[in-house]
């Protein structure tokens, strides 16, 4: 994630009000800065970092800001800083790892509009968006979706309908992808450096619909309800048409079972298994978590059976604080 102060938009990509049909300079103040503490000891501190920051948007009268998951997760203090340069504590209201969601709500008064959650079902390539950060304008991009397309994460993550847009977003996380009515259609997720035209970076977005359907439990539970999705902890990419593992979580299901670094995963059950897209459903489909996964896994010339006792994601976390 790229630092508050460390990038700077170009003024030939900044979005110029007259192109649009709404005010695009008030809509842009509903974007505030995110930052976030988390304690040393927790579980996502190595990986992710005790600091974190980022962009936040108002989605609610009373203070409710989305931003992406991965900045709030596990942290004890967050901070939302508005356009004027005011600065108010927030509070972690939940966390979606299927989405990879999260609320905060603001305590106090922010005093400032907020966005119309809109619909991202209907974008299709050529379409121009607004990403934007906060601080208005001249930290904002004139986007183009570029594709909507299936996205599958390392992380045991994986959108049906990411959205892709060019050119990309310097500080990315949590930014809102505006549509051309001013609406919210996506939150933004991640740079791709590896792709893009012409070869450069590109960004996803979750697609707001996600939000919908889950927003009432994340409000009042802090997460989804219903049975979670198994969870291995291991941390896999394709290459050559196979699924091999990078790397393990500590201490999780994957560790456990004694799954390492290089091991090929081959199929789950009797169903095999070419990309990571297919494996990840493959592993969902078993049931909820706490299910043992049956992997075939090649390792060192070797084929060998190994069972996975699956875990819920959210049990090695700290949870956010009930309200």
């Amino acid at each position: 994630m790229a630092a508050p102060g460390d990038w700077k938009i170009p003024s030939s990509v900044q979005p110029r009000p007259a192109a649009y049909s709404y005010d695009l300079d008030q809509t842009l103040t509903a974007i505030v800065a995110l930052s976030s503490r988390v304690p040393d000891g927790a579980y996502t501190a190595e990986i992710l970092g005790t600091e974190r920051a980022g962009n936040g948007v108002v989605i609610g009268e009373d203070g409710l800001v989305l931003t992406i998951g991965y900045l709030i997760t596990e942290a004890d203090t967050v901070w939302l800083t508005a356009h004027d340069g005011r600065t108010l504590p927030g509070h972690v209201v939940g966390y979606d790892a299927a989405t990879g969601l999260g609320l905060v709500q603001a305590l106090g008064s922010l005093d400032l509009p907020h966005l119309p959650i809109g619909s991202a079902a209907s974008l299709r390539v050529g379409d121009k968006l607004v990403m934007a950060g906060a601080g208005g304008r001249s930290r904002s991009v004139a986007a183009e979706v570029v594709a909507v397309q299936e996205f599958a994460g390392y992380w045991e993550y994986l959108l049906d309908d990411a959205i892709f847009t060019s050119p990309a977003h310097p500080h990315w996380g949590g930014a809102a992808l505006i549509g051309p009515a001013g609406e919210l259609t996506g939150i933004g997720s991640l740079q791709l450096q590896q792709s893009g035209r012409d070869g450069r970076p590109i960004n996803m977005s979750v697609p707001i619909d996600l939000l919908k359907p889950i927003l009432a439990d994340l409000t009042t539970l802090g997460r989804v309800s219903g049975p979670p999705r198994p969870w291995l902890g291991l941390y896999a990419t394709e290459i050559d048409d196979q699924v091999v593992v990078m790397g393990l979580s500590p201490r999780a299901p994957a560790e456990v079972a004694d799954l390492r670094a290089g091991d090929i995963l081959m199929a789950v059950g009797q169903e095999e298994v070419g990309d990571l897209a297919g494996f990840l459903r493959a592993v969902w489909a078993l049931g909820p978590a706490g299910i043992t996964v049956p992997l075939t896994v090649h390792r060192d010339g070797r084929t060998l059976s190994i069972p996975v006792v699956s875990a819920d994601r959210a049990t090695f976390l700290v949870a956010p604080r009930l309200h």
